[in-house]
């Protein structure tokens, strides 16, 4: 295969393109008419509770699933029609690596050149390059079965970049790792998502904050949400806050305050408030707490959870 090729793909905007994509295993739609269109180099988040459709819309876009209905496009390749010519543009690590283990690393990366169809005098110069971009050269001997898990999930980000391809899909790619491993692997997607469009697919918030540049959120198998990180973040805006008092007033008090809806008391002097404008609430609590006396030792936005998130969102799409 010619990787020039590969890398740079067909003429065209867009690196991948989804048109009114659905699909059902039996009668229940697992995703339902999603649309996207991604043109160019980053990091794109595909963030969803578990059972929410992520892993059906990727196995769609990899190839290893055909829909019911709709398309998909890899550098204007439509992979329904042509598969194998799209499947050349994509790189893809499953939430469980495809790894052998008893194979050594470079045995195993070898394997996988010739899998994507590499020509023989370009597979050394091939294993070379993703051995030292995730940093696994000094591995290259190592039988796969003695590798830690962070440098088994390297090996399978090296066999998903090894033919250089365009776009490059990644699921739940820092799952069971310890926290150094997950920062290391997080750090290397950066660098791949520099080079190529990358695609991670995570029920977890804190990892496309971490990592990703735009977001495209699935929930019950519809799309609810597509933006940066920054508008992610800024379309659901905390309503509450929680305050503690060395010497609190009675809820009662709280509840009567200009701009508070509901008041919670939580335990240990703390309070849940639930408010309509920040800026009033929190400049009446810290006036009132110098002249009333209620020694106020800590004010804090409260964060919506990560279900809360996927719940509004999910209902606004269903509106």
């Amino acid at each position: 295969m010619d990787n020039k090729h590969n890398e740079s793909g067909t003429t065209g905007d867009s690196i991948v393109k989804i048109e009114n994509l659905s699909h059902r295993y039996t009668v229940q739609w697992a995703i339902k008419g999603i649309n996207l269109q991604i043109n160019k180099k980053g990091i794109y988040g595909l963030l969803g509770s578990n059972g929410a459709g992520k892993s059906t819309l990727m196995n769609i876009m990899c190839g290893v699933l055909k829909q019911t209905n709709g398309d998909i496009f890899i550098n204007n390749v439509n992979v329904k029609h042509d598969p194998i010519q799209a499947k050349r543009f994509i790189g893809f690590l499953p939430q469980k690596p495809p790894l052998h283990t008893d194979l050594t690393v470079e045995e195993y990366l070898r394997y996988a050149a010739y899998l994507r169809w590499i020509p023989g005098n370009s597979v050394k110069v091939a294993i070379d390059e993703v051995l030292e971009k995730c940093n696994i050269t000094h591995f290259r001997k190592r039988l796969i079965r003695n590798l830690s898990g962070g440098y088994q999930q390297r090996v399978g980000i090296a066999q998903a970049i090894i033919h250089r391809p365009s776009l490059v899909v990644f699921d739940e790619p820092t799952n069971g790792l310890d926290p150094n491993q997950v920062l290391e692997i997080r750090k290397l997607i950066a660098e791949i998502g520099e080079e190529r469009t990358v695609i991670l697919s995570t029920h977890m918030l804190t990892e496309v904050q971490a990592v990703c540049d735009y977001i495209y959120m699935v929930e019950q198998g519809q799309m609810v949400f597509q933006g940066t990180v920054n508008e992610f973040d800024n379309y659901l805006s905390p309503n509450s806050l929680l305050i503690s008092m060395m010497n609190p007033p009675l809820t009662d008090e709280l509840s009567s305050l200009h701009g508070v809806l509901k008041v919670e008391e939580i335990g240990s002097n703390r309070f849940r408030l639930q408010f309509i404008d920040v800026r009033d609430v929190t400049e009446n609590i810290m006036r009132l707490s110098l002249e009333r006396g209620w020694q106020l030792t800590e004010i804090s936005l409260e964060k919506n959870s990560l279900d809360t998130i996927f719940a509004e969102l999910s209902k606004k799409a269903h509106k």
